[in-house]
């Protein structure tokens, strides 16, 4: 009976901390590392959407106020959800942003502000949580990159480079904690089936006179892509280096592109 508990609940016992918890990949991965048993605190911006979500969980939950990009308060996060829940397990680094703009038209501080949220806001948090996990030598931390991360894409060199650098991290630190029983890896996905795509579509759609779905075909084409990504296809991979049994994982950079995944 225990080993069937621990089958169906391998994170039992666990707590997990994930950032941009509110809606899309992060939502989701909330909702998949609750089922899998953890503890979840969800950082978001908005209370009102984390309680949302933390209603129709089974699991317990907490919700701490933070935006990445303000240092100080992803601290106070931190150390509210180790009051809470006690020291985090794993942390799923996975708010961010993007919005499409041509090279010569992307100032100096469109870049600052995507390397802020996707790279300082994971630095600042791993941070937070890195001395807990080395002193109990336990830890996952799970990037949310993307294939942008590993490849150049158009019309978002500021999020390619971003993305670059938060891969560039989470193979570093990879490196530096591998001694340490840390895990730092980072899941890749291509166009997910999200808010921020649907903007996408529909910034298309207003400059073109294309269609939603004529759109979303010409991005998927080139990007390789015959689907989107689902959330639950991210967060299931998510929950997969977290588990204890991925202890020989790190470092890796999962790239999931619907199906046409190789």
């Amino acid at each position: 009976m225990i080993d069937d508990v621990a089958a169906e609940r391998p994170l039992s016992g666990r707590h997990a901390l994930v950032t941009g918890a509110n809606r899309g990949i992060g939502a989701e991965t909330v909702r998949v590392l609750s089922s899998a048993g953890a503890d979840v605190t969800l950082m978001v911006r908005d209370r009102s959407g984390g309680e949302a979500l933390a209603r129709t969980l089974k699991g317990r939950t907490h919700i701490v106020l933070a935006d990445v990009t303000d240092h100080e308060a992803v601290r106070a996060a931190c150390q509210e959800a180790e009051t809470a829940f006690g020291p985090v397990d794993i942390l799923v680094n996975n708010a961010g942003s993007v919005q499409a703009t041509p090279f010569l038209r992307a100032t100096s501080a469109l870049f600052q502000e995507m390397f802020a949220v996707h790279v300082l806001g994971a630095v600042v948090t791993s941070q937070a949580v890195l001395p807990a996990m080395v002193n109990r030598r336990f830890g996952r931390i799970v990037n949310v990159a993307s294939v942008a991360g590993l490849e150049g894409a158009a019309y978002v060199a500021h999020y390619v480079t971003a993305k670059h650098a938060l891969v560039g991290l989470t193979r570093a630190l990879a490196t530096e904690y591998a001694s340490k029983s840390v895990t730092v890896n980072a899941v890749c996905p291509g166009y997910t089936r999200t808010d921020l795509v649907s903007d996408s579509v529909q910034r298309i759609v207003s400059k073109t006179g294309r269609s939603a779905e004529e759109a979303l075909q010409a991005m998927l084409a080139d990007a390789g892509q015959s689907c989107l990504v689902t959330v639950h296809e991210v967060a299931q991979a998510i929950l997969q280096l977290c588990l204890p049994t991925a202890s020989e994982t790190t470092g890796a950079c999962i790239v999931l592109m619907g199906e046409a995944t190789s």
